[in-house]
């Protein structure tokens, strides 16, 4: 059964489904984290247009922290999965089997990343939200001149997507 993460930002909201049975680790550390309000009150700390918006480090340094397993989570690649356009959700890394607290969202097609970062979802809606993030003006090392927050972070109820 998939698991919908909703980012609430200070753009608009994204509703990300996750891929629990293709990345289990992984998507249990992000549903966590967001169940916990640790992505609350952060940055999306990197916009590339054309490529992706990352966020999910709380001191917005771009430090690659830990998981929830207190260690570096290994990754789940699943062949079947790829980055073949905006919305598809994946975990930031510093090399292989390195994924912490950091995510990205593509902003389009990015076919280099496949097998290289483990895919986690893909917005199921706020796909608008992302794209517009996507514009927002950016300075040295790609950080936005302008904060774009994520107000708060939440799992999003079964009754709630139903509605």
């Amino acid at each position: 059964m998939a698991t919908d993460v909703a980012l609430e930002t200070s753009m608009g909201t994204i509703v990300i489904e996750l891929y629990n049975d293709h990345a289990p680790k992984n998507c249990k550390d992000f549903a966590s984290r967001a169940r916990q309000g640790f992505y609350n009150d952060t940055i999306f700390h990197r916009i590339i247009p054309n490529f992706i918006i990352q966020g999910g480090e709380p001191t917005g340094t771009r430090h690659i922290g830990s998981s929830i397993y207190d260690k570096k989570i290994e990754d789940e690649i699943n062949p079947s999965l790829k980055h073949t356009g905006a919305g598809i959700l994946s975990m930031s890394n510093s090399g292989p089997n390195t994924n912490g607290n950091q995510f990205f969202i593509t902003l389009a097609p990015t076919p280099w990343l496949d097998g290289k970062h483990t895919i986690l979802g893909r917005v199921k809606s706020g796909l608008r939200v992302v794209q517009r993030i996507g514009f927002v003006k950016t300075g040295t090392e790609d950080r936005p001149v302008e904060e774009v927050k994520i107000v708060k972070s939440r799992i999003v109820e079964k009754d709630e997507d139903e509605a």
